[in-house]
C-alpha cells in the first residue's frame, strides 16, 4: 500500500509541475483528497505549516507596501547605477545584486529589474552576457535559503528549534556559505562559452540588425520615476528586518536577553512586518487598496497556495509511513549524508519553490534521524530550480539577451545556468557541513 500511496503522491506533484504556477498548490489539495478520502490515509490540520503560510502573508504585504510606495524602485535604481560604474566586472558583480536584493527582500522575483542592466552592460563591454546572467539567476535563487524573512528559511528554522539549531545559527551558517558559493559560482561561469566576438549565433543576429549597440542607457542608465516616499518606505521595511532579527537574537537561549518573552520569534515577525505595512502607508501616504494588486503580493499569495497544497499533501503521506521511511533511509542517509542533498536537489526541480520542497522534505529528513548538521548543510540544496529552463527568471534572462548567448540548448539541460547553478549548490552544501561543524 505503501508504493501506491507514494505513486499518489508523485503523481500529483507531477501534475502541479505541468500546471506550473500557482497548480503545485491545487494538485496537493487533490492529492489530499486522493489520499485521504481514496485511499483512507489520515489527514490533519496539523499537518499544514500555518505559521509558514502566515509570514508569508505578512512579510509579502511589508514588502507591497514599500513597492507601491516606490522602495523597489529605488533599490533597483541603486543596483543599476552600481552595476554600471563597475561594467568590467560584472560577471562578479551581477550575482551580488541579485544575492543582496533577495536576501533583503525574501523572494528571487526582485532579479526581474535587474536582468535587462546586466544585459546590457555585459554587451557593451563585450563580455558574453550569458556569464553574467547565468549566475545573476543562480544567486537570486540561492539566496532565498539565506533571507531572514523568506518563507524557507523560517519554515526550516521552526523545524530545527526541537532539534537545538536557533535562527540565528541557521542564518550565521547560510548567509556566509551561499555567499561564497555564489562567487564560486561566478568564477565557473566567466569560463562558460566563447567570447562573445568569436559566437556564431551573435555573429548571424549581428547581421542581421538584431541586436542594439551602444545605446543611449549603455554608459547613463535609465531615468525611472523615484517618488519621495520611496527612501523612507525602504527605511522602514530594512528596519523591520533588523528588528525582527535582533528580537530574535535577543530571546534566544543563547543571547538571553529577554526571558520568558510575551510574544514569540514567528508572531513577533508578522507583528513587525504587518506593523511595518501600516507604517509605511501612514507616514507616505499610498492608496492601501493598492497594496493587493502589487506583483510583489501576488507572487507571495501564490507562494501560500502552493505551501499549502504541498506541505499538506506530503506530511500526510509522511506521518502515515514515519516508521517504514525511517528504517528504510535512516542507515542510508547516516552512511551517506550527502544524499540527502541530492534529494532536495531533484526534488526542487519538481516544485520549484525553495519554500514548497523545504515544507515538503525536511520535516520528513528530521523525522527519520538525520543530523542536524547534515539539514542545515544540504538546504541550499532546494534552490535548483534553475535545472529545468522554465522558471521565469531564467526565461526572462533568455528573452533579455538579444546577442542570442543566453540560449537553450536541444537537449533541454546544456543551458549557460546549468553548470554554475551546480556549482554554486555543490560549494554551498561542501562549505555548510564546514561552517556547520563550528556551530552545531
Amino acid at each position: 500500500m505503501l508504493i501506491v500511496e507514494l505513486l499518489v503522491v508523485l503523481v500529483f506533484i507531477y501534475l502541479g509541475a505541468r500546471i506550473g504556477g500557482i497548480g503545485i498548490g491545487l494538485a496537493g489539495g487533490l492529492g489530499v483528497i486522493a489520499l485521504s478520502i481514496g485511499l483512507g490515509v489520515p489527514t490533519s490540520q496539523s499537518y499544514i505549516p500555518i505559521d509558514v503560510i502566515l509570514i508569508i502573508m505578512s512579510v509579502i504585504t511589508a514588502i507591497a507596501a514599500m513597492q507601491v510606495a516606490g522602495g523597489m524602485n529605488w533599490l533597483v535604481q541603486i543596483a543599476e547605477d552600481f552595476l554600471r560604474k563597475n561594467p568590467e566586472r560584472i560577471t562578479f558583480y551581477a550575482p551580488i545584486v541579485t544575492f543582496l536584493m533577495t536576501l533583503m527582500a525574501g523572494t528571487g522575483h526582485t532579479a526581474f529589474s535587474t536582468l535587462p542592466v546586466i544585459a546590457e552592460v555585459a554587451k557593451g563591454q563585450g563580455i558574453r552576457p550569458s556569464r553574467p546572467l547565468s549566475i545573476a539567476v543562480v544567486a537570486s535563487q540561492i539566496a532565498i535559503t539565506a533571507s531572514p524573512i523568506s518563507a524557507a528559511v523560517v519554515a526550516f528554522a521552526v523545524m530545527l528549534e526541537p532539534h537545538g539549531v536557533g535562527y540565528l545559527t541557521l542564518l550565521a551558517i547560510c548567509i556566509p556559505t551561499t555567499f561564497i558559493a555564489c562567487m564560486v559560482g561566478a568564477f565557473v561561469a566567466n569560463f562558460m562559452g566563447c567570447p562573445l566576438k568569436d559566437d556564431p549565433v551573435y555573429q548571424e543576429r549581428l547581421e542581421q540588425g538584431l541586436i542594439k549597440l551602444n545605446t543611449d542607457h549603455s554608459s547613463h542608465g535609465t531615468t525611472r520615476e523615484i517618488p519621495a516616499t520611496a527612501k523612507r518606505a525602504t527605511y522602514i521595511f530594512l528596519g523591520a528586518i533588523a528588528l525582527v532579527v535582533s528580537y530574535a537574537a535577543a530571546i534566544s537561549s543563547s543571547v538571553g536577553l529577554i526571558e520568558n518573552p510575551s510574544i514569540g520569534r514567528n508572531e513577533a515577525i508578522m507583528a513587525v512586518m504587518l506593523g511595518a505595512a501600516a507604517v509605511i502607508v501612514l507616514t507616505t501616504k499610498i492608496d492601501a487598496a493598492l497594496i493587493p494588486s502589487a506583483a510583489t503580493f501576488r507572487s507571495g499569495m501564490t507562494a501560500c497556495v502552493c505551501v499549502l497544497g504541498v506541505a499538506w499533501l506530503g506530511s500526510t503521506f509522511v506521518n502515515a509511513h514515519v516508521d517504514d521511511i525511517k528504517e528504510f533511509s535512516s542507515s542510508l542517509l547516516t552512511d551517506y549524508p550527502w544524499m540527502l542533498a541530492l534529494v532536495l536537489f531533484f526534488a526542487s526541480m519538481l516544485l520549484y519553490s525553495q519554500g514548497a520542497t523545504t515544507v515538503a522534505l525536511m520535516p520528513a529528513a528530521l523525522a527519520i534521524g538525520v543530523a542536524p548538521l547534515t539539514a542545515v548543510a544540504s538546504f541550499a540544496a532546494v534552490s535548483a530550480l534553475f535545472v529545468l529552463p522554465t522558471y521565469p527568471t531564467l526565461l526572462a534572462a533568455v528573452e533579455m539577451d538579444d546577442t542570442g548567448s543566453t540560449r537553450i540548448g536541444k537537449y533541454v539541460f546544456n543551458h549557460p545556468f546549468f553548470i554554475p547553478g551546480v556549482a554554486t549548490i555543490a560549494t554551498s552544501v561542501t562549505l555548510g557541513f564546514l561552517f556547520g561543524s563550528f556551530f552545531i
